[in-house]
């Protein structure tokens, strides 16, 4: 494969740092950028995701699926000769752990009055 045909491609985090930029052959998964990102996770950031499924990547607008390929998700790359195609990258809790904020927000709150008034 040619230079010429690698998509060059960097990871935009929440606070606005970037992982990359990287070259990536077009046949590369989306799951498979996931798992770079998650091996080259800054290790003083907070709320790092500890799998590809605690994040999720977003390019022009679109959430990318993992099973797609850089080509299958059509990012842009003819617009951009030559240039570098950001990625944002959105952290999301398991999904266990947002059924244990649901759960307590049902629980009834401690701090209320029981107080009648008539």
């Amino acid at each position: 494969m040619a230079k010429e045909d690698l998509i060059e491609v960097k990871f935009r985090l929440f606070d606005g740092t970037d992982i990359g930029p990287n070259k990536y052959n077009p046949s590369t998964t989306i799951g498979s950028l996931k798992e770079f990102i998650v091996n080259q996770w800054p290790q003083d950031r907070e709320n790092a995701p500890k799998t590809i499924h605690d994040m999720k990547l977003i390019n022009a607008g679109k959430i990318l699926e993992n099973n797609q390929t850089l080509v299958e998700s059509r990012v842009l790359v003819a617009e951009l000769p030559g240039g570098i195609i950001t990625m944002h990258v959105v952290v999301q809790p398991p999904l266990s752990d947002r059924n244990n904020d649901k759960l307590a927000d049902n629980l009834p709150k401690k701090s209320r009055c029981a107080c009648s008034i008539m």
